[in-house]
């Protein structure tokens, strides 16, 4: 028997994550977000001071927030990539208040970004399947009504020609997604075959399965293959699973942390490896994008001028970030560590040759 708080945790369970590290605005946050622009948008009031949207805020929430705090709400809106608002707001020094640039602006402007939508079909989806359960009955006519409104609008953009989606349904192995939840919630050891790119043909894992993540278009299964040596953790694509099977065997409760064990990696690939200081060297405009979309929560940036984006990370090397730095061509360059320099020049003498 399902219960509401078991969809709940398959939804969470199957929504994309967006970074690692990344943490989630609170409700309060994005409360106060909502408030400032619409006092910031409020053209019948004066341009309001630092004290005037603290006020304004405090009233709104029925509650004292600090100032500090809304100076840094006002810096996220302006710069946060995760929550992509980079609102136009301007400080005019001489009345010591803030505007937004442009008029027209606001938050609730922002579009949604395609891992949103794509999750908010996975979980719709999931709901769909539990339509019989009575908490669901409830409200199944707003989730039919969002289901509805969310293709409409796929199919009116794609339509016009202006955006063309890819969509969840298209994730080959998403169908897996149920059985392995399950298997996760139960801590129940599941028998794969998997096909991997190297061999001719599929080997046989029994897993304890721990975590499902998304990543550039592709679901993965982390968990403990128990035939491996040592019970090392792998990660299994799921479009190369070939077939699964129950065990009916279970595991001890699982010593596991997502945010951990991805802390120091960009995408799916995790390495034993000891986290590497990575030095960048961008091209300028290069350098706006990786500014706007940082490549890992460790990024910083160490020097930015007309003649470079000098980024830092503290990171594995794995597959990942070869790939990131290959697809960025001439635009960017490894100042350290030697041995991924020397890398990325190998790789670049091997594309030089088939050009030749």
């Amino acid at each position: 028997m399902h219960c509401a708080g078991e969809l709940r945790s398959k939804i969470v369970l199957l929504l994309p994550r967006k970074k690692t590290g990344y943490m989630p605005k609170n409700k309060d946050a994005l409360s106060r977000y909502r408030w400032i622009d619409e006092r910031l948008r409020n053209k019948r009031l004066p341009k309001p001071t630092l004290d005037a949207l603290v006020e304004f805020v405090s009233g709104k929430l029925d509650k004292s927030i600090a100032v500090r705090t809304i100076q840094k709400d006002l810096e996220d809106m302006r710069n946060d990539p995760e929550l992509n608002y980079f609102a136009p707001i301007k400080y005019n020094r001489s009345s010591k208040a803030y505007h937004y640039e442009d008029d027209t602006y606001s938050i609730s402007n922002s579009p949604i970004d395609e891992a949103d939508l794509q999750g908010l079909e996975v979980a719709i989806g999931i709901l769909e399947q539990f339509r019989s359960l009575p908490v669901i009955q409830r409200f199944e006519d707003a989730i039919l009504k969002i289901a509805a409104s969310l293709k409409m609008n796929r199919q009116q953009l794609e339509n016009q020609g202006l955006i063309k989606f890819s969509r969840a349904s298209q994730y080959k192995g998403a169908e897996l997604i149920p059985e392995i939840v399950d298997a996760i919630k139960e801590r129940e050891v599941i028998r794969i075959a998997y096909q991997s790119f190297d061999r001719k043909e599929p080997k046989e894992h029994w897993v304890e399965p721990y975590h499902l993540r998304e990543y550039n278009h592709r679901f993965y299964l982390i968990g403990k293959s128990q035939k491996a040596k040592g019970g090392t953790v792998l990660t299994f694509a799921l479009d190369r699973i070939v077939n699964t099977w129950p065990t009916n065997k279970h595991f001890d409760e699982k010593n596991f942390d997502d945010a951990s064990y991805f802390q120091h990696a960009i995408g799916i690939t995790v390495s034993s490896e000891t986290p590497e200081d990575i030095i960048l060297s961008y091209t300028p405009l290069q350098g706006k994008y990786v500014k706007t979309q940082p490549l890992h929560h460790s990024q910083t940036i160490l020097k930015d001028d007309d003649e470079e984006c000098r980024i830092g990370l503290k990171i594995v090397v794995n597959h990942e970030l070869i790939m990131l730095l290959l697809s960025a061509g001439g635009r960017v360059k490894v100042i350290q560590p030697q041995h991924l320099a020397d890398r990325i020049a190998e790789e670049a003498r091997e594309i030089t040759k088939r050009y030749a």
